[in-house]
């Protein structure tokens, strides 16, 4: 069967596929290694990602010395079968420096790299509303509303949540989509206040997700109550 696969597959003149590594929890990407055939079986067989070195010239465990393994969830291939994607859940940084990601230096608009990581390479659109709320509690702007729900405490976040939540319910109610997802977009984005107040993170979220996925009555949360399953 791998013999099967692998004929399927695209390889360069050396032998080797490259392998780009995607967060399976918020999609960050995480760094691209070359897989060769024994790499691939490796990576399937044992659950854990394996890369051939093109320096060293022999097929290497990511995380065999620091211990930051890349535990596979999933493993797909691109429409030309020259590319493998494979999703997983990362046991601690996965780049050498000791960042999450081996992409953190922004190019900017006038082709400069920039000098230090940036937060704006992880995640996607709920992160980046993130930190720009608790960018706005850190340092307020004059006529920001991020900034005025703030300095009415809790109390008023909270009840901003309550009141989308009951436009959610009239939209649903009415059935138009476009209404229903402006709700849930106002929905959403003062839950996310919640996040902020509480200097919690979006990737806290997908990380308890995560552990209920595919796992109906898990009981995971610490009073021992049952999960709700997701999917």
């Amino acid at each position: 069967m791998m013999d099967e696969l692998c004929q399927q597959l695209t390889f360069d003149d050396q032998g080797l596929i490259p392998a780009i590594v995607q967060d399976w929890v918020d999609g960050s990407v995480l760094m691209v290694g070359y897989m060769n055939q024994e790499a691939i079986v490796k990576t399937l067989r044992t659950g854990t990602v394996h890369f051939w070195s093109r320096s060293r010239r022999k097929l290497w465990e990511k995380g065999e010395t620091s211990g930051h393994k890349l535990h596979v969830k999933h493993v797909f291939v691109d429409c030309d079968r020259d590319t493998i994607l494979v999703k997983v859940q990362a046991d601690g940084p996965t780049c050498h420096t000791g960042e999450r990601s081996c992409f953190f230096s922004r190019i900017d608009e006038h082709g400069r790299i920039a000098a230090s990581p940036t937060a704006e390479a992880d995640g996607g659109i709920l992160e980046a509303v993130l930190r720009v709320i608790c960018d706005r509690r850190a340092r307020p702007q004059t006529g920001s509303y991020t900034a005025k729900l703030f300095e009415g405490g809790q109390d008023r976040i909270l009840k901003k949540v309550v009141e989308e939540a009951g436009e959610v319910l009239l939209a649903s109610k009415g059935g138009k989509k476009e209404e229903i997802i402006y709700e849930v977009a106002d929905l959403v984005f003062h839950t996310l206040m919640v996040l902020g107040y509480h200097d919690l993170t979006i990737r806290d979220v997908y990380t308890e997700l995560g552990k209920r996925f595919g796992q109906p009555g898990k009981k995971i949360t610490p009073q021992d109550h049952p999960s709700k399953p997701v999917g």
